[in-house]
């Protein structure tokens, strides 16, 4: 005979594992799963529960494994299928997460829940019609569905159907006003829009429902940079550092970090580069001040960057990072160095040239060009491939050839090239190469001094040239980094550098049209 208390306790264990998992208490969910299911094995509930407690654990493997159990007991449960591809998906096994998708809406043909995370799925694998086509499908059965109108926004966003995406954030919005997310990429889709406005007074009300929103703080100072307000700009941007691609970089010292605050006459503040080589390259000029300031500075800057930056700083200690650090009594962040000094846009430190290279350096790549007969113009059209903005900002070799045409020597900068673009420079023997010889960037710094002309697209160089002296002309993407401002030709940061800008999103050809009639004098004048 069944003792009637032992047949409660399943049930009791399992609306015990339930309250648990509802209430975020994962770890106790998953113990009283457990419970129901010795208890009762053929507890398909328990075993649902149980894989979604494993997944707030992030056991994802474990969850799988509960999920099949459950999906064995009952093969045609959409729910466990649906929830199954979540855990694929974390797992990044995309490809079996649409499989499951798919069971999903098989066994429930109107499950919209599926087809929106079906379209997350395909959205992360760039395939955005299709993602589209599933979170349209998701809202036909489900019209009031924010997570899809949120999604949906995304996928026309970055698909560049930035009025489409800003009609989908605003129903999100007109549903759950308090969804900072949508906010915020309500902001980007305004940005790209051009209306800057509209995209701060978005940024700031995604910050408004969430302080600590990341993205939104770190949009919002890129903004007000680019339109020229460093007085807050300089301030949100210090929120960079809890960017997930940045969180590693962040140095923790027990020192405090200065912050323009407090004297640093007699002190040993140590400063770290940063980001990129270029970022080194631009805000280095603040190094100078803080010695102007009575201080001891020790720079770190990586390997590449050492040499040059020696020879521009002798009365700063400039170590290689990794190296031991010496005692220091305040530390900052290179880039946080223009809000130490209360940088505005009428104050940036921009003298004609600030960086040399050393005269042996010059001689021997002049050895190397050989006699001087016309201009030379270096040319720079790919950045690091792993930037984030990369696909936007750099452009294959084939659409510069336009500008060869002059009289004129072409020099490559470029020190890796992609196969196609190696393609390109045997195709044109004319175009001079050093390829790996470039590595060092005093190295790279005395081949520039030799040129007459740099045209270059928003990478290092952008930087090193101007930084140099020389006459550059930077070739800029449609949104371009915040550093570049917006609308103007000339550049505060570096007065020998001219900017091209695209007109519209993508259009080089249009860029390179100009940037070779404005050749055509600079040669003719030369």
């Amino acid at each position: 005979m069944v003792n009637p208390a032992s047949a409660q306790a399943p049930a009791d264990s399992f609306a015990q594992a339930l309250a648990a998992y509802r209430a975020g208490q994962f770890r106790n969910a998953e113990g009283l799963c457990r419970q129901a299911l010795l208890a009762n094995p053929a507890h398909f509930e328990a075993c649902h529960v149980l894989a979604l407690a494993q997944a707030g654990l992030n056991l994802h493997e474990q969850a799988l494994e509960s999920y099949d159990r459950a999906l064995r007991l009952r093969p045609d449960a959409a729910a466990v299928f649906n929830d199954r591809g979540a855990s694929l998906l974390a797992l990044g096994r995309p490809e079996e997460a649409l499989q499951s998708y798919d069971r999903a809406i098989a066994a429930e043909p109107r499950f919209a829940v599926a087809f929106s995370n079906r379209g997350s799925v395909l959205e992360r694998l760039e395939q955005y019609v299709a993602a589209l086509a599933n979170y349209n499908r998701a809202l036909a059965l489900k019209p009031d569905f924010v997570d899809a109108l949120f999604n949906r926004g995304n996928v026309l966003k970055a698909m560049g159907r930035y009025d489409e995406a800003l009609a989908s954030y605003d129903r999100t919005l007109s549903l759950r006003p308090d969804h900072a997310a949508a906010h915020n990429n309500r902001g980007q889709a305004l940005k790209e829009l051009l209306r800057y406005d509209e995209a701060l007074a978005s940024y700031d009300a995604a910050i408004a429902i969430a302080q600590d929103h990341v993205a939104a703080q770190c949009n919002a100072a890129a903004l007000r940079l680019v339109t020229g307000d460093f007085e807050r700009g300089w301030a949100h941007y210090e929120w960079r550092w809890k960017k997930d691609s940045l969180i590693g970089a962040d140095r923790k010292f027990p020192q405090p970090q200065w912050c323009g605050d407090v004297p640093i006459a007699g002190k040993t503040v140590f400063v770290y580069s940063e980001q990129g080589a270029g970022d080194t390259i631009q805000f280095c000029r603040y190094v100078p001040m803080l010695v102007a300031a009575g201080a001891d500075v020790v720079f770190e800057v990586p390997p590449h960057l050492h040499t040059l930056m020696s020879d521009f700083l002798p009365d700063a200690r400039v170590i290689v990072k990794g190296s031991h650090l010496p005692r220091f009594d305040l530390h900052s962040p290179l880039l946080s160095l223009p809000l130490a000094f209360g940088t505005r846009l009428d104050t940036i430190p921009a003298p004609q040239a600030y960086l040399h290279a050393r005269a042996e350096t010059v001689a021997a790549w002049q050895g190397r060009l050989g006699p001087k007969t016309r201009p030379r113009i270096g040319l720079m059209w790919s950045g690091n491939p792993k930037h984030e903005l990369n696909q936007t900002r750099s452009m294959p070799l084939r659409t510069l050839l336009p500008l060869i045409d002059v009289d004129a020597t072409f020099v490559s900068l470029q020190m890796e090239v992609g196969d196609d673009d190696a393609t390109v420079l045997r195709e044109h023997g004319e175009i001079v190469q050093f390829g790996r010889e470039l590595g060092d960037f005093a190295k790279t710094a005395g081949l520039v001094a030799d040129l007459d002309l740099v045209v270059t697209v928003d990478t290092s160089t952008a930087h090193l040239a101007p930084a140099l002296g020389r006459p550059t002309w930077i070739l800029l993407s449609f949104i371009a980094e915040w550093r570049w401002l917006l609308d103007r030709e000339d550049s505060p940061w570096y007065p020998t550098a001219r900017l091209f800008r695209q007109k519209e999103a993508g259009d080089w050809d249009g860029v390179i049209a100009r940037v070779r009639a404005a050749l055509g004098d600079f040669v003719a004048g030369a």
